[in-house]
């Protein structure tokens, strides 16, 4: 490893060079080393789930971009060296977030948010011995994050089940104990 200042040639350089030489920055240097191989380690088993977490992810770029309305959702949110692949691939491979769950009366009112987009929130209500008595989809508020469900009827000692599913069909589940 060779740490190189002041190289105007290097300066800009970054990438690996024929297959033998790595030049990198980290920290504000640049560094040339030796090119790695191939890890000889078992990968992990967060290791094992991030890379089908990932070949996941890129399925559904590639199934997107047939999609002339989704692909061109995608190129919209795509910065400067981007494309609407590497944000279809970005959006399929982290789920929403389930931010708050609050009842006003009968409305279960729930804060969600994506990096995209929430594509729906789905409410179920459960009476205390877990019996399902309703279940619907939540409707969008006007500030784009809180979505609203008229209950029928909140029994104490249920739960409120909320799923909210993004646009790659990403789902997290949260659940809402009723008192």
């Amino acid at each position: 490893m060779a740490l190189v200042k002041d190289n105007i040639l290097l300066q800009l350089v970054r990438g690996t060079l024929g297959k033998q030489l790595t030049i990198y920055e980290r920290n504000g240097q640049i560094i040339m080393a030796k090119k790695r191989g191939p890890s000889k380690n078992k990968p992990t088993k967060k290791q094992l789930e991030a890379r089908y977490k990932m070949t996941i992810a890129a399925a559904y770029a590639k199934a997107i971009l047939k999609d002339p309305e989704l692909k061109a959702y995608y190129k919209s949110l795509a910065g400067p060296g981007q494309n609407a692949y590497n944000m279809a691939v970005k959006d399929a491979y982290k789920s929403p977030e389930i931010q708050n769950i609050r009842l006003e009366e009968e409305t279960v009112v729930v804060t969600a948010k994506d990096e995209f987009r929430i594509a729906e929130v789905d409410v179920r209500v459960h009476d205390a011995a877990g019996a399902m008595l309703e279940r619907g989809k939540a409707v969008l508020g006007r500030n784009g994050v809180d979505w609203y469900y008229k209950a029928g009827r909140l029994p104490s000692g249920g739960k409120v089940v909320i799923v909210a599913v993004d646009l790659p069909g990403n789902e997290t589940l949260r659940e809402l104990k009723l008192e």
